[in-house]
């Protein structure tokens, strides 16, 4: 009766937001008095999963599955499920896991519910916190079915350390060749160092920064952090930066630790899609911006002085404590 979480990967690679939703599994394991079972799908090293509380790992190996496939993950976890008689399974908001989490509600006859972000308040019955209205609200819902299905929201819950002894297994599922009628021809992938999806912080600029050659200090700060850079829609739309950096209701959705906007004013699709990043800061030289309102920190006045600076106070604060 352990819980179930699949531990979303890339390139072989398990994916901070799926250590953060192994953490939250413990979590729920720890309440219902049971272990966690993690299933990875072509996962090169799974080791690290024991270190946030995994108790045994089931390792799916099929060359069929090295591209994502809503209907055919859907199937390989809800067959893990049934095998571990999981009575809840958690997955990660991002968008595949949104993709596949429908079809195997459907496939288990679970309810789910999306944009997590803490604990149950309790198992019995079981009722769990999620964000709606594009982070704008909070709602509590009892799940009622037997199999609860949890897609967590990012950064909501963090990363916990909990050393388990992790066992590992080779899970070989039955694949229906019907899951693969609809294939996925191409991908095309952000070349960041840091991706938005995986980004704590993110620097996004609007545009105020008045033209792509004056992006050098947005990415100059960015890598100062470890950061992920973003834009608003005008300025993709502009074609100053690529589509895949576009953050916002129409872009995508950023749930960072910090976020900082330069040169954004503040439209409320773009303060829609980033109201769940936990700290916001803005500079900018209007101050009836409409970010000014929505920000925990403001900066008033011009970004081609202010980043510079910051990001040299920055890299000097670094240096100091290297």
């Amino acid at each position: 009766m352990s819980v179930l979480v699949y531990t979303e990967s890339e390139e072989g690679k398990i994916k901070k937001i799926a250590l953060e939703a192994v953490s939250y599994a413990k979590g729920i394991a720890d309440q219902m008095g049971t272990s966690v079972t993690a299933v990875s799908i072509n996962v090169n090293d799974v080791s690290e999963l024991g270190k946030y509380g995994t108790s045994k790992v089931l390792q799916v190996s099929n060359d069929k599955l090295n591209k994502f496939n809503g209907e055919a993950y859907a199937d390989v976890i809800g067959q893990a499920a049934k095998n571990e008689g999981a009575q809840v399974i958690v997955l990660t908001s991002s968008a595949n896991s949104k993709f596949l989490a429908p079809t195997l509600a459907v496939n288990l006859e679970a309810g789910y519910v999306a944009n997590v972000i803490s604990l149950p308040e309790g198992t019995s019955p079981f009722k769990v916190k999620h964000s709606v209205f594009t982070n704008k609200a909070f709602a509590t819902t009892e799940i009622k079915t037997d199999i609860k299905i949890i897609g967590l929201g990012k950064n909501s819950y963090g990363l916990k350390e909990n050393e388990t002894s992790a066992s590992t297994e080779t899970f070989s599922p039955n694949i229906d060749a019907h899951d693969f009628d609809m294939e996925i021809v191409s991908v095309d992938k952000a070349t960041d160092k840091v991706t938005i999806a995986d980004a704590e912080i993110v620097v996004s600029g609007g545009r105020g920064l008045k033209g792509p050659e004056n992006w050098g200090m947005v990415e100059d700060l960015a890598q100062t952090l470890g950061a992920a850079t973003a834009c608003s829609k005008p300025v993709s739309d502009m074609g100053w930066r690529p589509h895949s950096e576009h953050v916002g209701q129409t872009g995508k959705p950023v749930a960072s630790n910090l976020y900082i906007a330069i040169g954004i004013s503040g439209a409320i699709q773009h303060l829609a899609g980033i109201n769940a990043s936990k700290v916001k800061v803005v500079i900018n030289n209007d101050p009836e911006a409409p970010f000014f309102k929505a920000a925990d920190y403001g900066i008033v006045g011009d970004a081609f002085e202010i980043v510079p600076k910051l990001t040299e106070k920055l890299k000097e604060f670094k240096a100091q404590n290297a």
